[in-house]
């Protein structure tokens, strides 16, 4: 800054001082709003105690007007900062300002600014301030924030707060330091240097859910040079060195493991207890707790654990075989088979015991795996103890087929919606959260009756729920072609609207227009498609809202005609019937009826025909002809292969997200049958990463008689939770287990599909579909098997995810459908040139089910891989498996 310019600003410092002094305050707050901190400062200093608080209470009414239409940049945030520091007479009237989350001071050097004011004032309860806000930290609250607060703290020396969120905020400063303080410092130095290490490492074990957090890497220059998990290892560092407590880490990873937490946030404490390797004197002093470790932790932890009791020399055996119960029969099969080991040693090394140690031993003759059952039997028997001779494992087990409980008939749908209060309650709790459009249809029904005889309360109760909807209900979302977040929000803004309506009514006629041809002259189909990647149930439920917000606020009408009477989304003809005959002389609404006559089911008789004719309605008749003519067909189906785009350059990321190819479903309709609505007809939606729609699960109820149709077109959202590892996708397969109709091709690779799905949510949602479809005896296990083999065979499914749901099929009653489906599975697997990883474990599941059954399923393939010889685990499992057959 030049002298001039320098000279300027003490003129107009002192010029704002004076006017300040004289009791004007309008140029501080103009400053305050520009960001103008240091100049804030300025003005501030030498004024007398009685004019800042004069300044302080003009200040506090300034703010609370401008609170919720102003934008707190940084600048702003700390230019308030020190005006709220340097006039107001408390910290905690301070703090009432400044713990709103929209106020965030620029981290140190606001800090100084504000320290700076408070020691030109005298004030003394800058860390107190420090300290309530620390107290108001949450979620929204910026880790810049926390620097701003760290640094108040350190300059008043004043102990930190140990809250879980000042904590949590600790932790990020950690993991993302301020470059501009700190360049490329590594972390142990870091750690060295900070004054809050002490008062937060006790927390560190305290905090649920903290150790996710502390997983993170440390990038010094490049990627290559990439640390991973560097905090624990800098903690046990530090230890070694003596810089910070060695028993509060081990005994704080203990405990910590202890109380349990996700599987991931237990890892840092995993791998903290690894690096510090305890001596065997600390795991000693502490082997009660380490034997829970080796019950109750996770795998990673329990195999450490394991490993650590096992080097202790004098460790009760007593102990040892109480754990061991129930070692043995965890699902972890690297953890059991170390521990049959371990048992093995003892037993060869205290023969006195030898009998009681393979009677511990023959626990795990109970063990799921098969192996495992082999390696129990045979170390008990060298020991003295035979398995079977006491009806110990599964050798006395009778064949049996599923045993599932029967299906349960479809639920019911809800009762209609015949209170104003109700709706709102419904409509808010739709547009409360993000799960979209699962009451849909109850809502829409009580929308349009309730608005055609109490439309005035309507208004009344839906206008505040609207406006204070979800964020994620605010507009369409472009990235998603099925998106009704916008429509739904406007056909309840119609309902909600007093004013223009005929506007409204234009508008929404205009759009309804646009989705009918009504000339049929061509075999186009009568719905018609203005977003190509819109499947058509989708286009019929986006004319359904349309038609909706057309008509809504009609006088007297009594409801919808498509409102199912089953949850699963069928509709009573008797029901449908009285609903027309309610109409009168009215016209129903076109895609009204369309979708109440797609609800129907299959089996309906003559006399409901007979008596819809005697309506003598156009929509009588219609009805009439669609229950004589048997309604909606089933399609054709074709399996086909889809393979992605092209590369658009030489760095395409979406073109790298997406799979080599994927085997979708293709849809025809039979011959002669004129598809008016294009239901029947589809193609193989492209690979486009669009497969992330959470409306799809509407979808099965669109079309509740014809499961193989909706199952073709959720396939892409399906498979993508395999090969593109979404989440979610399979949320729709037990929608579609309670609907009826085959399912071919399409839900058959469905199944195979949400079996490989990359997240443990998707794997049981396919599971639950497929269980509820081998209940009701409508699962076609060969077809969904060899689906599946020629997935996994062609690397667009990992066997290894499969195995887990298959495994719990078995187990849930269902071992004939597995032992069906993984029959059909081999042979495509078998025939690759690498074996897929996992496939000992699926010859050793089909081994069990085989056995457990006592059916007999050739699986060709399997006699070349069972000749073989040698002793790798594959050979054993495949020539188990040809025992099993051999014996069947």
């Amino acid at each position: 800054m030049s002298r001039a310019q320098q000279t300027l600003l003490m003129k107009s410092t002192l010029r704002r001082r004076r006017e300040l002094a004289a009791g004007g305050t309008s140029d501080l707050l103009d400053l305050v709003q520009s960001g103008l901190a240091n100049q804030v400062a300025a003005a501030l200093a030498e004024l007398p105690e009685q004019r800042r608080r004069e300044i302080g209470g003009d200040l506090t009414t300034w703010f609370k007007q401008r609170q919720q239409a102003t934008w707190w940049t940084a600048g702003s945030s700390t230019a308030l900062a020190a005006a709220v520091v340097g006039c107001l007479p408390t910290a905690a009237q301070a703090a009432t300002i400044l713990t709103r989350n929209t106020i965030n001071p620029y981290g140190e050097r606001a800090a100084t600014l504000v320290s700076q004011v408070a020691e030109e004032r005298g004030i003394t309860w800058l860390g107190d301030l420090a300290h309530r806000l620390a107290a108001k930290a949450n979620q929204q609250t910026w880790v810049e924030r926390w620097r701003f607060l760290a640094a108040l703290l350190r300059v008043t020396e004043t102990a930190p707060p140990t809250n879980d969120r000042f904590v949590e905020l600790w932790l990020n400063s950690v993991e993302q330091p301020d470059r501009r303080a700190n360049q490329s410092t590594p972390l142990i130095e870091r750690l060295r240097a900070d004054p809050f290490l002490t008062a937060m490492l006790p927390r560190l074990f305290e905090v649920d859910g903290l150790g996710s957090r502390m997983m993170f890497d440390e990038v010094t220059t490049t990627g290559d040079e990439r640390q991973r998990h560097v905090l624990p290892t800098a903690l046990a560092r530090l230890a070694t060195e003596g810089s910070i407590d060695r028993k509060t880490l081990i005994d704080g990873a203990i405990g910590r493991l202890l109380r349990g937490d996700r599987a991931v946030a237990l890892r840092a404490f995993t791998i903290l207890l690894t690096e510090l390797e305890p001596t065997t004197a600390e795991v000693a002093t502490r082997a009660t707790d380490y034997l829970r470790l080796l019950t109750d932790a996770p795998a990673p932890t329990a195999t450490m654990a394991q490993k650590a009791l096992r080097q202790l020399p004098d460790l009760e055996i007593d102990a040892v075989l109480d754990t061991s119960r129930d070692v043995l029969l965890r699902p972890d099969k690297t953890l059991v088979k170390a521990q049959l080991s371990w048992l093995d040693r003892l037993a060869r090394q205290h023969r006195d015991r030898a009998t009681q140690i393979a009677e511990v031993i023959a626990v795990a003759a109970e063990h799921p795996a098969v192996e495992l059952r082999d390696r129990a039997n045979t170390l008990a028997t060298r020991h003295g103890h035979d398995p079977t001779a006491t009806g110990t494992g599964r050798a006395f087990a009778r064949p049996r087929a599923d045993d599932l409980p029967p299906p349960a008939p479809p639920a019911p749908a809800p009762t209609p919606i015949t209170d104003v209060d109700e709706l709102a309650e419904e409509v808010a709790a739709l547009l409360g959260t993000q799960s979209q459009g699962a009451p849909l249809d109850r809502i829409l029904d009580g929308l349009v009756r309730l608005t055609t005889t109490d439309s005035t309360r309507v208004h009344t109760a839906l206008t505040p729920v609207i406006e204070r909807r979800h964020w994620s209900w605010g507009n369409e979302h472009r990235y998603d072609p099925l998106c009704l977040c916008e429509v739904v929000v406007d056909v309840l803004t119609t309902a909600a609207a007093t004013d223009q309506q005929a506007r409204r009514r234009s508008r929404w006629e205009a759009l309804l227009a646009a989705v009918r041809r009504t000339d049929r002259t061509t075999p186009q189909p009568e719905l018609i498609a203005t977003n190509p990647r819109m499947p058509a149930p989708h286009r019929l439920l986006r004319a359904r809202l349309l038609e909706i917000g057309a008509h809504v606020n009609e006088p007297g009408h009594p409801g919808l005609l498509a409102t199912p009477t089953s949850a699963n989304g069928l509709l009573d003809p008797l029901t449908l019937l009285e609903r027309l005959a309610a109409l009168g002389d009215r016209t129903p609404w076109h895609w009204d009826l369309t979708q109440a006559l797609l609800r129907l089911p299959a089996d309906t008789d003559e006399a409901v025909a007979g008596k819809a004719t005697a309506l003598g309605t156009p929509a009588g008749e219609r009805l009439a002809t669609w229950l004589r003519t048997g309604g909606l067909p089933q399609p054709v189906m074709r399996a086909t292969t889809v393979t992605r785009r092209s590369r658009k350059g030489s760095y395409d990321w979406e073109h790298d997200q997406l799979p080599p190819r994927r085997i979708l479903v293709e849809l025809r309709p039979p011959d002669g049958h004129d598809d008016r609505y294009g239901l029947l007809t589809a193609d193989p939606a492209p690979l486009g990463g669009d497969e992330h729609s959470g409306w799809a699960h509407l979808w099965p109820s669109i079309l509740p008689g014809h499961r193989g149709v909706i199952a073709a077109y959720t396939l892409p959202i399906v498979a993508a939770t395999a090969d593109m590892d979404q989440r979610d996708g399979t949320a729709v397969l037990p929608l579609l287990a309670e609907s009826s109709g085959p399912g071919g091709v399409a839900l058959d690779l469905a199944l195979a599909y949400g079996l490989g799905a990359r997240h443990g949510a998707d794997r049981v949602a396919t599971l639950d579909a497929l269980l509820g479809l081998a209940g009701a005896g409508q699962l076609d296990a060969t077809g969904t098997g060899e689906q599946l083999g020629r997935l996994i065979a062609g690397q667009l499914v990992k066997l290894t995810r499969a195995l887990e749901p298959l495994r719990d099929a078995a187990l849930a009653g269902a071992p004939l459908t597995v032992w069906r489906l993984t029959a059909a599975a081999l042979p495509a697997i078998l025939a690759t040139p690498t074996p897929p990883r996992g496939l000992p474990d699926l010859l050793s599941l089909a081994a069990e089910t085989a056995s457990t059954t006592g059916t007999r399923i050739e699986v060709p393939g399997l006699d070349e891989l069972a000749a073989r010889g040698g002793t790798s685990r594959l050979g054993t499992e495949a020539r188990r498996l040809r025992h099993a057959l051999d014996t069947a």
